[in-house]
């Protein structure tokens, strides 16, 4: 780690973009692409709570990706639900606090009681925040906190009049996490493409050609570097 490390991002997000172009490349299944994402992922998370980052959030599964191949969904599904099994197995050495970010109601009942034991076993834990976006949309997120608000209104549990920035926030997926601060998108692609639609606002962005697969400890750096070569004015002159 650069001479940086006092200049971190309180939270980075990552959009792992080039699974598949990268074994396509090699001419391997989109599943082996998945696979090796998956290592580089858990090889960034532990990294990133090495050097002491608060919240590192990833786009895993949007709500669109419903739209690809029966088989490299569940291949996909399987995947991350051995990958939440794990975590928790390794919850007391890891020290890294999971969380998952969008709808699991869509998911199967596997999934679920994954999602929920993994989650379980390390909300205590006081390492790196890693937030995984799962069955996430940045519209459908706000779509469900605003029916969510209207409802609770109708209960006359909140007034219209307090309807403010705050008061949404504790209705979307991300609430007591802050704003990334950085936004890394992989594969060379320059879109957010849904991720985090309401907290990015004021992120800074950093794209990156390489796929996912081969992104680094020093990729993380680069864009880290980069990140502090900015001055972030949040609207102002």
């Amino acid at each position: 780690m650069q001479d940086n490390q006092n200049n971190l991002p309180t939270h980075i997000a990552i959009i792992m973009d080039g699974n598949r172009r990268w074994a396509k490349e090699l001419g391997k299944t989109a599943g082996y692409g998945h696979k090796e994402g998956a290592k580089t992922l858990e090889k960034i998370v532990r990294y990133a709570n090495k050097i002491g980052l608060k919240y590192i959030t990833v786009y895993a599964f949007s709500t669109e990706n419903w739209k690809r191949s029966e088989e490299e969904v569940k291949g996909l599904m399987t995947l991350l639900q051995n990958y939440l099994d794990d975590y928790a197995k390794r919850a007391d050495t890891e020290n890294i606090r999971v969380k998952i970010l969008g709808d699991i109601t869509a998911l199967s009942k596997g999934m679920q009681k994954s999602i929920k034991n993994c989650m379980e076993r390390t909300k205590s834990n006081t390492g790196v925040t890693f937030s995984i976006a799962l069955n996430y949309g940045g519209r459908t997120e706000i779509k469900d906190a605003i029916k969510t608000i209207v409802e609770e209104a109708k209960q006359g549990k909140i007034s219209t009049q307090e309807i403010d920035e705050k008061l949404i926030e504790k209705y979307l997926y991300t609430f007591e996490i802050p704003d990334p601060d950085l936004i890394i998108r992989t594969s060379g692609e320059i879109r957010l493409s849904g991720f985090l639609t309401w907290q990015s606002v004021y992120s800074e962005l950093y794209f990156i050609q390489k796929n996912w697969p081969d992104f680094t400890e020093k990729d993380l750096d680069d864009a880290i570097e980069e990140y502090n070569k900015r001055t972030r004015k949040f609207g102002a002159n």
